[in-house]
């Protein structure tokens, strides 16, 4: 330990390292982390000992899937409210979703925009996916010099005119472009031929909704997806996968050394399709919330390593789009900070530990974006950390949520696992729930 440098020191008897949990001292100097020492190691002169006793200090989460939705439809969502809610929630890193927004992420010069709103705003480290949309193959490379980290397309529509799906030909150009440049695109993959055949049902009772999103729209984009990857070499990442039919067909694929991964949400992983009331379209996304037994499925998908990573996809709206009609509201789950408290309940209930949710949240959505100095507790990192009390439990109040409004599926839940602090860089970014003044930063792809 560089002694004269280190100005922070964190002590618990939990600290999830890449190694496993045990009890440590972790030196700061300069916003990162100098060393990971023995729990009894001696504090240097003059700095700062922080010691949680047996709360569990965990690498800060790295949210990659959020729609931030700023500009253009900020009274949806806003830099300022999503990122306070990130930091409330243990997250310290996060990743903005290309549409929703006005203008989408789909040219250097709407990224230039969205960096100048998000600079001020941001209270967690803050970076951007490029969009793929059938207009801008010769944006992505120039998009991609720029910094963003990769590319989101769609192959069912998006719910928002500007930003376009991609059809099977566009999909295979758009890929080739992208792999040409050693580039990563992200897919929302529903097949829009299966979901065009499905039985169109308005109305309040969910099960009509999940009968319009069938398994089968999602498992035939995947097949297809795989089927470019394997042909172009190219690296792409299934979004939100909600249908766990489509599980053997990844696993298989990966074991070919296709190069492909995969997300899901905590919507899916601890919300079931019996549980929806009718009209309660705080629970409709696209893909939708679906049976027991499929989650049940998803969770040995995420413990077998076929799912890489757990993300929120927060996607808010103004609470007058949740209408009570399934087809015509607004679909998105808002989660952002109760995505970690969510995943734990669930995942301690399954016999996981916190190492599992750590890698799940934290070093897996680090490594699928490049971040290399995020996601674990180890020397070199920048110093990011979630402080959980594992055994305590609250009850959700969207009215105690800082997203920018106050919907939530899991309003009314108990949940594991409160979020005492969270710190980037070094630095305390929101205590027992509260969230400091913004220090984050906007980040680009390491080049």
């Amino acid at each position: 330990m560089s002694g004269q440098d280190v100005n922070l020191v964190l002590r618990s008897t939990r600290v999830v390292t890449p190694e496993g949990t045990r009890p440590a001292t972790v030196a700061v100097a300069g916003g990162t982390i100098d060393a990971v020492l023995p729990y009894d190691a001696d504090v240097p002169a003059g700095a700062r000992l922080e010691d949680f006793g047996d709360d569990v200090l965990l690498p800060g989460l790295v949210d990659t899937h959020v729609h931030v939705n700023d500009p253009g439809r900020t009274e949806w969502e806003g830099f300022w409210t999503a990122t306070r809610a990130a930091a409330a929630g243990g997250i310290t890193t996060l990743l903005d979703m290309p549409l929703n927004s006005l203008p989408p992420t789909t040219t250097v010069e709407n990224l230039r925009t969205k960096q100048r709103v998000a600079g001020p705003k941001a209270h967690v480290d803050t970076g951007f996916w490029g969009g793929a949309i059938p207009s801008n193959v010769k944006d992505l490379r120039p998009l991609y010099e720029a910094g963003v980290f990769g590319f989101k397309c769609f192959l069912s529509p998006s719910g928002v005119e500007e930003f376009p799906a991609l059809d099977q030909e566009r999909l295979a150009r758009t890929m080739a472009e992208i792999a040409g440049f050693g580039g990563l695109l992200i897919v929302h993959a529903e097949d829009p031929h299966h979901l065009a055949d499905a039985p169109q049902r308005p109305g309040p009772a969910y099960a009509d909704f999940l009968a319009s999103r069938p398994r089968d729209a999602e498992n035939t984009a995947i097949e297809g997806l795989i089927a470019h990857a394997r042909r172009l070499n190219a690296r792409v990442h299934v979004l939100h996968l909600s249908s766990s039919d489509a599980l053997p067909l990844i696993a298989a694929a990966k074991r070919e050394g296709v190069r492909v991964t995969v997300e899901s949400c905590p919507h899916f992983l601890t919300l079931t399709a019996e549980e929806v009331p009718d009209g309660a379209t705080e629970f409709k996304c696209c893909p939708p919330i679906r049976e027991a037994a499929n989650q049940d499925a998803l969770w040995a998908g995420l413990a077998d390593g076929t799912i890489d990573c757990v993300v929120s996809d927060h996607s808010p709206c103004t609470t007058d789009l949740k209408t009570p009609d399934f087809a015509s509201a607004w679909g998105g789950i808002s989660s952002l900070q109760l995505g970690l408290p969510a995943i734990w309940t669930e995942a301690r209930r399954r016999g996981h530990s916190l190492d599992d949710v750590a890698r799940w949240m934290s070093a897996a959505p680090a490594e699928l974006a490049g971040l290399t100095r995020k996601g674990a507790i180890e020397a070199g990192r920048d110093a990011d950390f979630a402080v959980l009390a594992p055994e305590a439990t609250f009850t959700v109040d969207p009215a105690e949520l800082f997203h920018r409004n106050q919907v939530t599926a899991y309003a009314g839940k108990t949940l594991h696992g409160v979020v005492r602090s969270s710190w980037l860089r070094g630095v305390r970014i929101a205590s027992d729930g509260v969230p400091a003044e913004p220090s984050g930063r906007l980040l680009e792809r390491d080049r």
